[in-house]
């Protein structure tokens, strides 16, 4: 900013992180001018994320220079720097996809066999994605003839819209409220899973007079919530 600032805590807190655009740099006085106005919505959240990604390829790194002993930037040179580039995206793309495909991502690098079998070790520990539990409440009523067969038969509908990878349960809490749960690895995919459950259920229902309201939208569990269960 060109008007004189007062405080610059009013601004910028001692050791937030910040996405920023670099202006102009002053080679000779040392000097940097950055500005976050300029910088866009959609920008702040790629970089957060590049930021993101980056300090976990580091902590990788880090870490196997420690256990093994050795120089952190001739691996860097040797392994980070040379898959971060395509057909990779990043680094942590392609530590991603060793995971599963490990030959295919290291294939061509000169790395020694026991700092790449400890490299796996640290990327499946830190990598790995853990699977999240999603949970929805819903009330189901039917007052007509079918009653409590057409509830059972609209919920066995929604058990059965899950899949091997992405399961369905089905609990009661107290009629006629009912809970969804489903553990899955990619939270959109649960989400999914869980929403398509609610409106296979609320299909079956609505075709035998009956009547489903959501009294809590999908959401990722917690382990209070669990317990309460």
């Amino acid at each position: 900013s060109r008007r004189r600032i007062r405080s610059i805590n009013k601004l910028i807190r001692v050791g937030k992180l910040e996405v920023a655009m670099v202006i102009r740099v002053d080679e000779k006085k040392g000097y940097i001018d950055l500005s976050k106005r300029r910088v866009a919505r959609e920008d702040i959240v790629k970089c957060e994320e590049r930021y993101s990604k980056g300090k976990a390829v580091n902590s990788i790194m880090r870490h196997l220079a420690e256990t093994t002993g050795s120089n952190l930037e001739d691996l860097n040179k040797r392994i980070a720097w040379p898959l971060n580039k395509a057909p990779y995206k990043n680094t942590y793309e392609a530590f991603r996809i060793a995971i599963s495909d490990q030959e295919r991502v290291f294939k061509g690098l000169d790395v020694d066999p026991q700092i790449l079998e400890q490299l796996m070790v640290v990327i499946r520990r830190k990598l790995t994605p853990q699977p999240i539990k999603i949970r929805a409440d819903i009330e189901v009523i039917c007052y007509k003839y079918e009653g409590i067969n057409a509830i059972k038969a609209a919920l066995l509908a929604g058990e059965e819209s899950g899949t091997e990878e992405i399961p369905i349960k089905i609990k009661l809490i107290a009629p006629p409220r009912y809970v969804l749960l489903a553990t899955a690895l990619e939270k959109k995919a649960g989400f999914d899973a869980v929403n398509g459950a609610i409106e296979k259920i609320r299909q079956v229902i609505t075709e035998r007079k009956g009547n489903l309201n959501v009294a809590s939208e999908a959401h990722v569990t917690s382990s209070q919530e669990e317990h309460e269960l």
